[in-house]
């Protein structure tokens, strides 16, 4: 039984896998890892679907993550979570890997060789704040400036995801200071709730405005995943009803993350970082 890289056509076992372990099938989010990344999986044994899957998105040359860390329950503690990320590793390379870790799955990053380097807490509810009005909607001619800004912010080429922001995302709005987008961010639909990311700006009254203009008027669950380090940023969130929560660790393996981390607030989704 050897790792293989999926492909479209395994979608289905993909989503099966997901439901399975209570995740949610999130078809919209499996399409777009492919579009972007590499998924990886063994097929199971008993000839029933996926066994265990795994996905690496690179960005440029120096960097890359890695998510949707699944196993079938009738095959867990056999080691395959370990044997499909030991592959993702090694196509990564010399690559700095990072990745969003619940308590179940820390130890195994830990075998290896992650460390913890921060928290964001995962945090749903129906958003009773305002809109800012300090925000606008993007448009076509704004990508290339959000491009631009997105690998000043990380120091590295996501350009092929933030290219197709506009199809993935229901909502992007931006920020202008000075005539220049300063901050960016977009909203879109998981299931039954609404994901708030990426939210990247200046400060923390820039990405309220975002937030607060991307999560009104929708009259489902939005959720926001919030750097534990943001603590006004996620005090405003709970006084304004996104306030149920589960706690992520963010682990680095083969370096720093590079960039300026204090100017992102919520990641585009914690399977991309």
């Amino acid at each position: 039984m050897d790792v293989r890289r999926l492909s479209l056509d395994d979608l289905p076992a993909c989503t099966d896998l997901a439901i399975s372990r209570d995740w949610g099938a999130e078809e919209h989010k499996w399409r777009l890892l492919f579009a972007v990344g590499e998924v990886y999986g063994l097929d199971a044994p008993d000839g029933d679907g996926l066994a265990s899957t795994t996905v690496l998105v690179r960005y440029g040359l120096d960097s890359a993550v890695a998510s949707m860390v699944l196993t079938a329950r009738r095959y867990e503690r056999q080691g395959l979570a370990g044997r499909v990320m030991r592959h993702v590793l090694d196509q990564a390379g010399d690559r700095i890997v990072s990745l969003h870790a619940t308590a179940l799955g820390r130890p195994l990053y830990e075998r290896l060789g992650f460390e913890t380097v921060g928290r964001v807490d995962s945090c749903r509810g129906l958003f009773r704040g305002e809109p800012s009005g300090a925000t606008r909607a993007a448009t076509d001619a704004d990508l290339d400036p959000i491009v631009e800004l997105d690998a000043e912010v990380f120091q590295t080429d996501r350009a092929p995801l933030l290219r197709r922001m506009p199809a993935f995302h229901e909502r992007l709005r931006v920020l202008e200071r000075d005539g220049r987008i300063a901050g960016y961010g977009g909203a879109w639909r998981n299931g039954d709730y609404l994901v708030i990311g990426p939210v990247v700006a200046q400060d923390v009254d820039q990405a309220r405005a975002l937030i607060g203009d991307l999560a009104t008027g929708w009259g489902v669950p939005v959720r926001l995943d919030l750097d534990t380090r943001q603590e006004e940023l996620t005090a405003w969130a709970r006084a304004n009803g996104v306030d149920q929560g589960f706690p992520n660790a963010l682990m680095v393996r083969g370096g720093r993350l590079p960039g300026d981390r204090s100017r992102l607030f919520t990641p585009f989704m914690v399977a991309l970082g």
